[in-house]
């Protein structure tokens, strides 16, 4: 059977996409910071850890504010600053000489960072119709990770000339991300009704966190970024325990990205055309699986192996879970929708750090790793029950209608 004809998407979305996969690959400073607080400045790991904390409670501020921003004030206006604000607050951490200073650029960038996250996902529902987002959702993290692995390649020759090298050259790269979303991206919010817009059709946050099916949602992906956090958090204790090397570790790091960016376009083709909640429930159990073999790894090939089916379950999983965003938010409010979905990830950036070593001093990385299992398992079932096919009858509101691939 013949693949269906698939549109190209708009000259909007290639150039948003430009902007993602330029501004990934000069991300130096986040994957870098506790290493640089630790070995260059001479601050101990529970400074580092609180540093990188404060950074992801920066992004659920940013998350919020961005979201709120991107409907009010519009998506490219919102971008903008963010990026900006991200590029200043980069230069000052990498030119502040005190922990105190230190702990609150790297708050403020997490604000900055995260503030342009819900613009970039609303101005992607903008500008790509309903068919059409789970290719451009697959694509956009296609570049994220790609762009990383640029990144994470070109690191450690640019810190060879020292580790204020890594915050420059980031700072560069986040402005030019801002340069071309000012030159080539239009504003792309909707304009609400002339009859309603004297009335603010825009929902408040607190109107979304009153959507209880949508937040549903957002509590699932909660529970599979849980897990997904663990991989910088618990797999590297893991690979220790067992014996392996930092080399051995990098190797089965590695798989991720590799996989990411040679299969993730084609699996998308394969998933993109089936419903939702299936979709969402495979990739969640997969991620759970990983875990799963974590567990009862020890050597560099069932690590490895653990790390195939994680990056299946992720390939599988993320696109699908973004696409739904849009599918569920009115247009007028997807600013604050994509906002409170992107709360998700930097709730898990900031407890993951702090619950996961209390709980591997308490009970050991293989119940980590099992615990881990059983959430996965968890958010499987609630997808399959969520997004279930239904039967409704023909003249059923949309709101109504189960979310789908179709």
């Amino acid at each position: 059977m013949n693949e269906p004809h698939r549109p190209p998407l708009p000259r909007g979305f290639w150039w948003l996409w430009t902007s993602t996969l330029v501004n990934r690959v000069g991300l130096f400073v986040m994957p870098f910071l506790s290493l640089y607080l630790t070995v260059e400045r001479g601050y101990s790991a529970t400074s580092a850890g609180l540093v990188v904390s404060l950074y992801g409670f920066g992004g659920i501020l940013g998350s919020l504010a961005g979201g709120a921003l991107a409907d009010r004030w519009g998506r490219r206006p919102t971008m903008l600053t963010g990026q900006l604000g991200a590029a200043v607050c980069t230069l000052g951490l990498g030119f502040a000489d005190r922990l105190d200073l230190i702990a609150l650029w790297a708050l403020a960038l997490g604000v900055t960072l995260k503030t342009s996250q819900p613009a970039v996902g609303a101005m992607l529902a903008d500008l790509v119709p309903p068919e059409a987002r789970p290719r451009a959702y697959a694509l956009n993290y296609w570049a994220l990770n790609l762009g990383f692995s640029v990144s994470a390649l070109s690191a450690g020759t640019l810190a060879g000339f020292g580790y204020l090298t890594l915050y420059l050259v980031d700072a560069a790269t986040t402005l030019l991300c801002a340069v071309l979303v000012f030159l080539r991206l239009p504003e792309t919010r909707p304009a609400a009704p002339t009859a309603v817009r004297s009335q603010d059709p825009r929902p408040s946050t607190v109107q979304v966190l009153r959507d209880r099916r949508f937040m549903c949602l957002v509590g699932l992906n909660l529970l599979v970024v849980a897990v997904f956090s663990q991989r910088h958090v618990a797999l590297p204790l893991s690979t220790a325990e067992s014996g392996l090397s930092p080399a051995q570790y990098g190797l089965v790091a590695a798989v991720n990205g590799i996989m990411i960016v040679t299969l993730q376009l084609a699996v998308t083709r394969s998933t993109q055309h089936r419903p939702a909640g299936r979709v969402l429930a495979a990739g969640a159990s997969l991620v759970g699986l990983s875990a799963a073999l974590n567990a009862g790894s020890d050597t560099v090939p069932l690590y490895a192996l653990a790390a195939v089916v994680y990056t299946l379950g992720e390939i599988v999983y993320v696109p699908t879970s973004e696409a739904q965003v849009p599918a569920m938010a009115p247009a007028s409010a997807r600013g604050r929708y994509e906002g409170v979905m992107a709360l998700t990830w930097s709730v898990g950036g900031f407890l993951a750090p702090l619950t996961s070593g209390l709980l591997i001093d308490a009970y050991g990385t293989g119940a980590l790793w099992l615990g881990c299992a059983a959430v996965g398992a968890l958010a499987a079932l609630g997808y399959a029950a969520l997004l279930r096919p239904r039967t409704l009858p023909v003249d059923a509101p949309p709101s109504a209608r189960p979310l789908s691939q179709e």
